[in-house]
C-alpha cells in the first residue's frame, strides 16, 4: 500500500483550488471513523478518499481511529451520530460478517446505517508454502480429498473475511482442511513461509512481495477474473462454480441522512473514485475502485450479509 500511504499523507487539506460544488453542514469538519488501526488496508483508503472528498466538498474531510471488536466500536459511534453527514464510517466485510458472527450487536447493519458508496473491493489470494505437492485448484482439491485433515490453513484473525474464504472454500469442496488461528496476519505468513503451516487466504497487499520472491506460490485468486498481478494463475471460481471472495470497503452514514447531504457525499466520493490518479494508484496495489450509487451498495450490503451467513454458520466460527 506504499502508493497510497504517499498519496494520502495530506489528509484533511483542502485543494489549492476550491470547487463550487455542493457543501455538507455549512462547511463544518466531516469525521470519517475507521474500525482498524493506522496504517491498514481501510485506514488507507479511507485516507485516500477522505482527501478527494475535501478537495471536491472544499471543506475538511478528516479520518479517526477506532480500532476494536472487528469495526464494531467505530459502527456504534457512527450509528448513533447526528444524521447531519459530518460523522461517516468507512467499513469493511466485517460489517456484514458480524451481522452473523456476533449474536448481539449495538447496532443494526442494516437499519442503522445510510450506506453511501462502495468505495473498493481488494481480492485475496490462496498461497501455499513452496514445499506443497499442488501447484492450482484442481491438484490442491485432489491432494486435500486424499488426505482428508492433513492439510491446514493458517487463520490470521478469526471471523475475518479471509478465515471464512478458507470455510467457503472447504464447504463447496467437500473438503477436510484444519484451521490454525494466529495472532494476526504476519505470524500466520511466517509460518506458512516456513511450511509450519500448508496455505493461507491472505490479500493480496500481505503476500504480494513473498509471491515475487519465490517464497510462497500462488494456488488461485478469489476474484471472478485473473489479477494482472498473478500472470497465469486462475480464479478459484474457474474449478469451484459460484466461488467468489474480495474484501471491501465502504462508507456508510448514520440513518436518515437527508437526501441532499447523502447525494453530496456519494458525488463527492464518486468523482474522487473517478480520478484518473486515484484509480491508478488503487489498481496498482491491487484495489479495484468501485464508487457505485447509495441503492446499489445498500442492495450490496443486504445480500452480502445473507451470503456469509451461510459460511459463518458452517464454520462455527465466534468473535475473538
Amino acid at each position: 500500500m506504499r502508493g497510497l500511504l504517499g498519496a494520502a499523507a495530506s489528509l484533511g487539506l483542502l485543494a489549492q483550488a476550491p470547487s463550487a460544488r455542493a457543501q455538507v453542514a455549512g462547511r463544518k469538519p466531516i469525521r470519517i471513523l475507521v474500525g482498524a488501526p493506522a496504517g491498514g488496508t481501510t485506514d488507507t483508503l479511507a485516507r485516500t478518499i477522505a482527501q478527494e472528498m475535501s478537495r471536491e466538498l472544499d471543506q475538511p474531510v478528516l479520518v479517526e481511529n477506532r480500532p476494536g471488536a472487528g469495526g464494531n466500536i467505530a459502527a456504534d459511534l457512527v450509528a448513533k451520530s447526528a444524521p447531519d453527514g459530518t460523522t461517516l464510517l468507512m467499513s469493511f466485510t466485517s460489517h456484514t460478517i458480524n451481522a452473523t458472527l456476533y449474536k448481539k450487536l449495538p447496532f443494526d447493519p442494516v437499519q442503522d446505517f445510510t450506506p453511501i458508496t462502495l468505495v473498493a473491493t481488494v481480492p485475496s489470494v490462496l498461497v501455499a508454502t513452496p514445499s506443497l505437492p499442488a501447484n492450482n485448484i484442481p491438484e490442491l482439491i485432489q491432494l486435500a480429498k486424499s488426505k482428508p485433515g492433513k492439510l491446514n490453513f493458517a487463520i490470521g484473525s478469526v471471523g475475518s473475511s479471509v478465515h471464512l474464504a478458507g470455510d467457503m472454500f472447504k464447504m463447496m469442496t467437500g473438503t477436510y482442511i484444519v484451521n490454525i488461528p494466529y495472532k494476526g496476519t504476519a505470524p500466520a505468513i511466517t509460518d506458512v513461509l516456513s511450511g509450519q503451516v500448508d496455505l493461507m487466504f491472505a490479500s493480496t497487499f500481505n503476500v504480494l512481495p513473498h509471491v515475487r520472491s519465490g517464497k510462497l506460490k500462488v494456488l488461485g485468486v478469489t476474484s471472478p477474473a485473473p489479477l494482472p498481478q498473478f500472470p497465469g494463475v486462475a480464479p478459484i471460481g474457474a474449478t469451484v462454480k459460484g466461488f467468489e471472495s474480495s474484501a471491501w470497503f465502504g462508507l456508510f452514514g448514520p440513518a436518515g441522512l437527508p437526501p441532499d447531504v447523502l447525494q453530496a457525499l456519494y458525488q463527492a466520493a464518486r468523482r474522487g473514485l473517478e480520478a484518473p490518479a486515484v484509480r491508478k494508484r488503487l489498481e496498482l496495489d491491487g484495489a479495484q475502485p468501485v464508487g457505485n450509487s447509495p441503492e446499489a451498495f445498500a442492495a450490496f450490503v443486504r445480500n452480502d450479509i445473507k451470503r456469509w451467513a451461510k459460511v459463518v454458520k458452517y464454520s462455527g466460527a465466534t468473535p475473538e
